[in-house]
């Protein structure tokens, strides 16, 4: 199969865009240059991104050790501190500012500007420091819309009375997608999509995924990223779409298709 251009906009298309830490600093002109053509055909969008490689190294250098639970960063008084800091005071300006140098209006946010994002804690004993998001100010997001900027959301949360929690990237981004109405979820990968004997597939279902995995024609690090696309579909995002940074790659849809 040829590769799906996973992104053909609409007029008036929500979109909301993941990008991965590890995303970051290999994005390329094309990547600008798509979010241009998209925004130029009518379509709104919010991206949301994490930080991982860049808080590793932060927590790496001040000899802060953190580890996963559940696929969760455990989260401690000493580690937030340095998570916040890196997430609002470097990554977000960085993505922010290439977006704006690019020529593409962008605002940079977290989730206590505006109220955006609040939050009670997951499970304070296990998780420590990490969100369970309670609400979503959508109304601040389609004001900047309306002004032509894209939001920009660092995955910060906050509590009613201030304190901030880490929350898990792609949680920020398909709560924001659900609260929101948004007609797509695009998780920006180093993939080019879901690959079937070396070609790229245009389009899947929950059931053909399960299948593939099974018979190990979908495996290694690809796995968890389409089961956490099928998440997002059971909560109930309309489409969502495994692409690179061409916005290139494979759209996981809750009908049936052919394969």
């Amino acid at each position: 199969m040829t590769t799906y251009k996973s992104t053909q906009p609409t007029a008036h298309k929500k979109l909301v865009i993941k990008l991965g830490g590890s995303m970051l600093a290999s994005l390329t002109d094309t990547f600008f240059e798509e979010i241009k053509k998209l925004k130029a055909a009518g379509a709104e969008i919010v991206i949301v991104h994490g930080g991982g490689p860049a808080i590793n190294q932060a927590l790496k250098e001040r000899k802060i050790n953190t580890y996963t639970h559940n696929g969760i960063r455990v989260t401690n008084e000493d580690a937030i501190s340095i998570v916040t800091g890196t997430l609002i005071g470097t990554v977000n300006p960085y993505l922010t500012g290439r977006l704006n140098r690019a020529g593409i209006p962008a605002v940079g946010l977290n989730g206590e500007d505006g109220t955006l994002i609040e939050c009670t804690y997951l499970d304070q004993d296990t998780y420590g420091y990490v969100g369970h998001i309670e609400s979503i100010n959508i109304d601040l997001l389609e004001q900047l819309q309306k002004i032509d900027y894209i939001p920009v959301v660092a995955c910060i949360g906050a509590t009613i009375d201030g304190t901030a929690l880490n929350i898990n990237g792609d949680t920020v981004a398909s709560e924001i997608a659900l609260e929101w109405g948004a007609d797509e979820l695009l998780l920006v990968t180093d993939t080019p999509g879901v690959k079937f004997h070396e070609e790229t597939v245009e389009e899947l279902t929950p059931e053909q995924i399960d299948l593939w995995i099974l018979s190990g024609d979908i495996y290694g690090g690809m796995i968890p990223k389409v089961r956490a696309a099928v998440e997002c579909l059971e909560s109930g995002i309309p489409q969502v779409n495994i692409v690179n940074d061409s916005l290139e790659g494979t759209s996981i849809l809750g009908k049936k298709v052919l394969v």
